[in-house]
């Protein structure tokens, strides 16, 4: 039985508060430019089938005629009474202004149930997505156009490992998938595909006979295996190594890859050793030491290998690259006398976005049911991610370790090459299902190392194709194949993790949560309400033989280029409580400095962001939570007090010429949304990587701009007339100052046509804007779909490698390709005065006033209040509705 009453009225698409209201919704959901950029990886491997896009047309007929019932019926109650089966005693949904849910019950079964129901509610089709993705089944829903995708994941065995991972998981954390899953489950029951999202009927519209299945503990399993790929580390790096050393020397590769410069960007954990195998933050030296690995092996050109790793729609960010933020500080760093601790993970942008936020909380915490947590949520997995409980607070950046090696392998037939004798690949064949097509048949083949990627992708092909190694006599006849070995292909029971770290209490128990956490590998920020703070590295990072240090693709017919099949000790893993600075920055820089004896990984994030805020929580001294909170939102660029003094040096000679430069004079280097100055100095900072660099690399591995490329370009700058400065297509021998002058007349001229003739009127919003696309529907190609679906046109600050990471990538535009996924503040003196904000909202219906309705906040770097206790939840309270036993339950006593 169902007694329930809607929640706020979703608006309509004229519906507005204002005027002003109503002409910003229709800037964000029209023009020519809106929808232009397709979802990352999605393109390819991931677009509706063509066969859908015609009736995806007539679904916009059929809402015309029905006005706005049917995009309006999926949008879930948010006040009443529903009957949830399997409850043991009524669950409470309070819902505050923004729809976020804080969840009250009796037991961590009938929490997590209620959980997953509510996350069905919203999210659903973002739920069926992603596991179709993760077990390589989206042709079922998109048809032809997604089989390569799905070749790829059949080839991973992303589902396949996530079953072996469920044998694994304790039997408290089993008990919690299960339960969840049976209140997804329940929720598809009693709705249909239109009742749970407009996004179905689109689909059926466009030919598809769908109906989802039930949801099972390993959809939420596989879902961690989507986590861990985006997070996955250097894997591109790798790729990229290779192709430069296509057309480039050895010296020139490592110009683009300068060394870390730990004297200039300190790294996380600043002192202690490891000592007879075990990481101590107080140790002034080292009790052992693994031999020094050889220089890299020489290793021919790899082509056109890159372009293989985007053939998955990215979920949570972009894999290489993608960064956060975290930090801590202590009582004696704080207004309040406590810990105050944030964070800010960086990932791509889409709507809805990656997080849900939601609380758990037991109405008696006690061992039966020690549950009193909130954060932020994937829809999908129980639990929440991050967040705090009554008593800890936590953070996540990734900490980008090398978990992942390409293998050159010789195979011939069904045998391939290892230490001297030909060995039997490991076979088994897949079926694809496809949507208005045949199914299609792979064999997935595997060598010791790993998948075969090679079977699968051209690219890959290629990548054998071009690999001569020097100390060879010949090459394989059809080139090499490449395997991947990845540790996220090997089971483990991370998902133990998250209601560990749920319900730790204290400085020991987080850290044997932290210990369960193998992939994706995170730098993690500690903080409770006894005035510790503290930092935790955890993750399954292998260890390698001398022959592979992880810089470029290895040769798997080698044993020396195997991994030992050991990995760090956990013990072994730095981690530190209460440093003498009285705060720790984590920012995706170096972990530990050089003398640690284990190998992370040399493709750290190159530290602009974390120094920054080191030196900003260094000038405040005493930081209250809003100050905390303002810190989030510096963007001070880290490639201007390097660029700007030298553009300021170069003569131009005509006033209409030099009036972009005379912005720059007194610039505070802040990358505000409105600054005019920004706008100049990023558009330079484009054409410079352009003309300094386009014609001497190959073209996958242009410079994107990112913080990598900043610090080549600042030792660039003080070579005036290194040969990179030269363009080698023409005849006349280049200097810095002759780009540099070049590169400013021609952002002149480029800021003119994209904005105004008058220097005054450029702002950096304008070019740098944030489009939010759903990951299926918003990349159709059909105009009237995607703006059902797709929101934008927001102008917004920052940029890449600066705390406020709005990141954009220089080979393709301004516009932001991942940002801070949400926000938040714990203030450890009263939890009730903390901050939070997503970059979306808690919906995922595209006619929910919870649609975006954070996103406004979020780019004026506002945050909300985060109520925690019983008393400030109710306070907070617009909505209430309950969720209890079905009565077959209570009859039995349930």
């Amino acid at each position: 039985m169902t007694s329930a009453t809607p929640g706020p009225p979703p608006p309509t698409p004229s519906a507005s508060t204002s005027e002003d209201a109503a002409s910003e919704r229709a800037s964000r959901t029209s023009g020519p430019a809106a929808w232009w950029r397709a979802f990352r990886g999605w393109p390819r491997a991931g677009r509706v089938a063509s066969y859908v896009a015609v009736g995806l047309v007539l679904v916009l007929v059929a809402v015309l005629a029905v006005g706005v019932v049917l995009v309006r019926r999926p949008i879930p109650p948010y006040s009443g009474e529903i009957d949830l089966p399997g409850l043991d005693a009524d669950v409470t949904v309070l819902r505050d202004a923004h729809g976020i849910p804080q969840l009250y019950g009796d037991s961590v079964e009938d929490l997590v149930r209620a959980q997953g129901y509510v996350h069905a509610q919203e999210r659903f089709y973002e739920m069926d997505v992603r596991r179709h993705v993760t077990s390589g089944r989206l042709s079922e829903m998109f048809g032809e156009t997604t089989v390569e995708t799905d070749e790829f994941v059949r080839t991973l065995g992303w589902r396949r490992v996530a079953e072996k991972e469920l044998a694994l998981v304790e039997p408290e954390t089993r008990d919690a998938l299960e339960a969840y899953a049976d209140g997804v489950n329940a929720y598809l029951e009693t709705h249909s595909p239109s009742e749970i999202a407009v996004e179905y009927d689109v689909l059926r519209a466009g030919g598809l006979d769908y109906t989802p299945e039930p949801w099972t503990a390993v959809d939420s399993l596989a879902w961690l295996k989507a986590m861990a790929w985006d997070l996955r580390g250097n894997m591109t790096d790798e790729i990229d190594r290779a192709l430069a050393l296509a057309e480039l020397s050895p010296d020139q590769v490592a110009d683009l890859y300068p060394p870390y410069e730990y004297d200039r960007h300190q790294p996380i954990v600043t002192g202690g050793a490891v000592v007879d195998g075990a990481f101590e933050p107080d140790a002034t030296g080292p009790g052992t030491r693994l031999p020094q690995r050889p220089a890299p092996g020489a290793l021919e050109p790899l082509r056109r290998v890159r372009d293989a790793a985007a053939q998955l729609p990215d979920l949570i960010g972009e894999g290489d690259g993608i960064g956060s933020n975290s930090w801590v500080v202590d009582g004696d760093h704080s207004a309040t006398g406590a810990p105050i601790l944030a964070n800010d993970p960086h990932l791509g942008v889409s709507v809805p976005g990656v997080w849900m936020q939601m609380g758990l909380h037991c109405r008696t915490v006690g061992d039966d049911c020690p549950l009193d947590v909130a954060g932020f949520t994937f829809s999908g997995v129980p639990g929440v991610i991050i967040g705090h409980n009554d008593r800890v607070a936590w953070g996540f950046t990734n900490l980008g370790p090398d978990v992942s090696d390409l293998y050159l392998e010789q195979v011939e037939g069904d045998q391939w090459l290892y230490d001297g004798r030909m060995r039997p690949l490991r076979m088994r064949t897949e079926t694809i299902e496809v949507a208005g097509g045949e199914d299609v048949r792979i064999t997935v083949r595997s060598t010791a190392h790993g998948p075969l990627l090679s079977d699968v992708s051209d690219d890959f092909v290629d990548v054998g194709k071009a690999a001569q190694p020097e100390h060879l006599a010949g090459t394989p006849p059809d080139g090499y194949a490449v395997s991947l070995a990845w540790t996220a292909l090997q089971p483990a029971p991370t998902a133990d993790a998250i209601l560990a770290l749920d319900t730790a209490h204290d400085w020991d128990s987080f850290r044997a949560a932290a210990a369960r956490f193998d992939v994706p590998a995170q730098n993690m920020v500690y903080a409770d309400v006894d005035g510790h703070i503290g930092y935790q590295a955890p993750g399954r990072i292998p260890i390698r033989q001398s022959g592979n240090d992880g810089y470029l693709p290895a040769e798997g017919w080698r044993a020396d280029d195997d991994w030992t099949g050991d990995y760090i000790p956990f013990d072994g893993l730095p981690h530190v409580l209460d440093p003498d600075d009285g705060f720790i920055v984590t920012a995706n820089q170096a972990v530990v400095g050089p003398d640690y004896p284990y190998y992370l990984t040399s493709d750290w994030d190159r530290g602009y962001r974390s120094q920054r805020i080191r030196d900003l929580l260094e000038q405040e001294g005493e930081l209250s939570v809003d100050e905390m909170a303002a810190i989030q939102l510096d963007a001070r660029s880290p490639i201007a007090p390097a660029l700007v003094p030298r553009l300021l040096d170069v003569q131009l000679g005509h006033h209409q010429e030099d009036d972009g430069q005379e912005l720059l004079a007194g610039w505070d280097y802040q990358q505000d949304a409105d600054s005019p100055a920004a706008a100049y100095v990023n558009v330079c900072w484009r054409l410079l990587l352009e003309q300094t660099f386009h014609d001497q690399l190959p073209e996958e591995v242009w410079p994107d701009g990112g913080d990598r490329w900043v610090e080549v370009v600042e030792r660039l700058l003080d070579k005036p007339d290194d040969p990179w400065w030269d363009d080698v297509e023409t005849e006349e021998r280049e200097e810095r100052d002759d780009v540099l002058k070049s590169v400013m007349l021609d952002a002149r001229d480029e800021m003119t046509r994209l904005q105004a003739r008058r220097a005054e009127d450029w702002t950096w919003g304008h070019l740098h804007q944030l489009d939010l696309e759903n990951s299926t529907l918003g990349t159709s190609g059909v105009g009237p779909v995607e703006a059902l679906v797709n929101r934008g046109g927001w102008e917004v600050g920052g940029g890449s490698s600066t705390v406020n990471a709005a990141g954009w990538d220089a080979r393709e535009g301004y516009t932001i390709d991942w940002a801070p996924s949400m926000r938040m503040v714990v203030s450890l003196a009263d939890l009730d005065d903390s901050r939070w904000i997503n970059l979306t909202g808690v919906s995922g219906h595209p006619f929910s006033s919870h649609y975006t309705d954070q996103t406004d906040l979020w780019v004026r770097g506002e945050t909300l209040a985060w109520p925690f206790s019983r008393e400030r939840v109710e306070a907070a309270t617009e909505d209430e509705l309950t969720l209890r036993p079905a009565p077959d339950r209570e009859q039995t006593g349930g």
